[in-house]
């Protein structure tokens, strides 16, 4: 594995690790009233790292083939505790492909934070085996095909929720 992939693979697991460790503390209570600008900052982070693997080439497996692993842990209970902190927010509206399919879905953030970690984790797995060139691989082809969309739709109701919680307040009576 060249030095530019090993230095990105680095990278990308320093990214996932910190994502996953912040959605973790924030379904366990952390974060209190910065939970919205707290998820932002996490998605963005993640969103960047992931523009990283969409800008280089395709990172291709030897023999196009990823080595077998053991199930990946249950995250359940982590998309249930955000679902809960979240509830009054969690349901969204999206547009899946503003190229392709340009219907409203229903999302749901906890859903789509819970996907991005998930993919991540992993990555992460197959890192900490040892194995980075695989871990970029299965990192590039799920930013493809199934997190940088969730973590997109993610980071654009999360932006929403900040700008609302800032710019939805009610004017202040004006004494003349």
């Amino acid at each position: 594995m060249s030095d530019q992939w090993s230095a990105l693979a680095e990278e990308i697991s320093g990214h996932a690790q910190n994502y996953v460790d912040g959605l973790t503390r924030v379904a366990g209570g952390e974060g209190g009233d910065a939970i919205w600008s707290i998820l932002l900052v996490e998605v963005a982070q993640m969103s960047l790292a992931g523009a990283k693997l969409g800008a280089n080439r395709d990172v291709i497996l030897a023999g196009n083939y990823e080595p077998p692993m053991s199930e990946d842990p249950d995250i359940d209970g982590v998309r249930t505790a955000l679902a809960e902190r979240l509830e009054a927010v969690d349901d969204y509206a999206e547009v899946f492909d503003p190229y392709k399919d340009t219907s409203v879905t229903p999302y749901r953030l906890s859903d789509d934070l819970t996907a991005v970690a998930a993919d991540l984790i992993h990555g992460l797995r197959h890192y900490h085996a040892g194995r980075p060139h695989e871990a970029l691989w299965w990192w590039q082809f799920s930013y493809f095909n199934t997190w940088g969309n969730h973590a997109g739709a993610a980071m654009r109701a999360l932006q929403a929720l900040a700008a609302h919680s800032r710019l939805d307040v009610a004017e202040e009576a004006t004494t003349v």
